[in-house]
């Protein structure tokens, strides 16, 4: 492999970025934390703190339904940080742009509204064989519920999809097609673009799981073409528990409601309940209000650090991982696709990853180990799970550094 240049890109400053989130000051049994587990979650900017702990001391109010200060307030700032997500994707209007509790509620209402609106006996839905558990398993439960049949795109042993083998599967039976654009297991980038174009050459939508992308890369909802884009807080810098269905209106408009409550309508009788237009259609009772202004902010401190900025520091800083862990005697990487993004998942040896966990915890390096939420993709490899290092903005070449030493301990240790 080439030489990986410094990582001391001058568009980022990330000693000045570390300084911004509080937990990364922190140390675990006496060392400084080597936080490498962002694919499950990211850590928090203070301006994100600062936000959450503003709305509950200072405007905390319900939304929507108030004619008092606080609720005026409450409901601006909620309706803002909409507008702030929809410029961030670039939806074509706001009312493109659903709050949900995160990546998995929002592929359930999918599923559960194109199941009730769409679907039909004998129809098929496809997904792909990396995906997360989220978007799988809903998908099943309609599948099973509406007498459909679930394909599936295979992958290679490298944990790249095989293109030809999902061209072959599109078809007028076809009616939804549900794919990862970063795998969450195995890091691999999918050419989303070229599945996107397929489907559409067969007017089948499609539904893109962007919760491992959103964070790493430019994703523009109308360049893309995707007609359902779902995401997570939490992923993003924001907190847990809110989320983002975008859909396009056209699908928005004519799918029924998912569920039932407040804000969702316009009028109700025992006779018949009309529907509130978009997005409160999609957004019964009271939401994550909170969650949905610090999700603001967390992407305003994202647009102000730079995406592309970021996207370039973290290619830099992957090469530089992959680099360093091949040194590592009896490691071997699980895929090794043709893009990776995010993350990477290897084993040592026929050492267990629980064990390689647990002895990187006690050196201050915090990784995942199991199946991830993937276990056709353990099945695959035809392995028990993996040890999964992520990355974000704030890792540095110093953290990869230290994993490695930590590794090699481990190794010693085990052997």
């Amino acid at each position: 492999m080439a030489h990986v240049p410094d990582l001391a890109a001058p568009a980022l400053d990330i000693d000045k970025i570390r300084q911004d989130f509080p937990l990364l000051q922190e140390k675990v049994y006496g060392k400084p934390i080597v936080y490498l587990d962002n694919s499950a979650t990211t850590q928090k900017p203070q301006v994100v703190l600062d936000t959450l702990e503003r709305y509950y001391k200072h405007y905390n109010s319900n939304v929507h339904r108030g004619v008092h200060h606080l609720s005026q307030v409450a409901s601006e700032e909620y309706e803002a940080a909409r507008d702030i997500v929809a410029g961030f994707i670039n939806a074509r209007e706001r009312e493109e742009v659903i709050f949900t509790k995160g990546t998995t509620d929002s592929i359930n209402l999918v599923a559960n509204v194109f199941g009730r609106g769409v679907i039909k006996a004998g129809d098929e839905v496809i997904v792909s064989a990396m995906e997360h558990h989220s978007n799988i398993v809903p998908w099943q439960i309609m599948c099973e519920d509406r007498g459909a049949v679930l394909k599936v795109i295979p992958m290679d042993e490298h944990g790249d999809l095989i293109m030809e083998e999902y061209t072959k599967l599109l078809s007028d039976k076809v009616k939804i097609v549900s794919v990862a654009y970063i795998s969450n297991s195995l890091g691999t980038v999918n050419p989303v673009r070229e599945i996107i174009a397929q489907a559409h050459a067969h007017n089948i939508p499609v539904l893109l799981d962007a919760a491992q992308a959103i964070q790493h890369m430019p994703l523009d909802v109308q360049e893309l073409d995707a007609d359902f884009i779902a995401f997570s807080g939490h992923k993003v810098y924001g907190p847990t528990g809110i989320g983002i269905l975008y859909g396009k209106r056209e699908w928005l408009d004519k799918l029924p409601p998912y569920q039932g409550g407040g804000d969702m309508i316009k009028t109700v009788t025992f006779a018949k309940t009309t529907y509130n237009v978009l997005p409160f259609k999609y957004e019964a009772g009271t939401p994550d209000i909170s969650g949905a202004i610090a999700l603001g902010a967390a992407v305003k401190y994202i647009q102000e650090t730079g995406l592309e900025n970021i996207h370039a520091y973290e290619e830099q800083l992957m090469n530089y991982a992959v680099e360093q862990l091949s040194k590592i005697a009896g490691l071997r990487f699980i895929g090794n696709p043709k893009h990776r993004s995010g993350a990477i998942s290897f084993l040592v040896a026929n050492i267990h990853p629980y064990d390689l966990g647990e002895l990187l915890d006690k050196q201050g390096v915090a990784i995942r180990t199991g199946h991830h939420c993937a276990e056709p993709v353990m099945d695959f490899f035809c392995i028990p799970g993996t040890v999964r290092a992520s990355f974000a903005m704030y890792t540095t070449k110093e953290d990869i550094d230290r994993l490695v030493v930590a590794i090699n301990k481990a190794v010693s240790m085990l052997q």
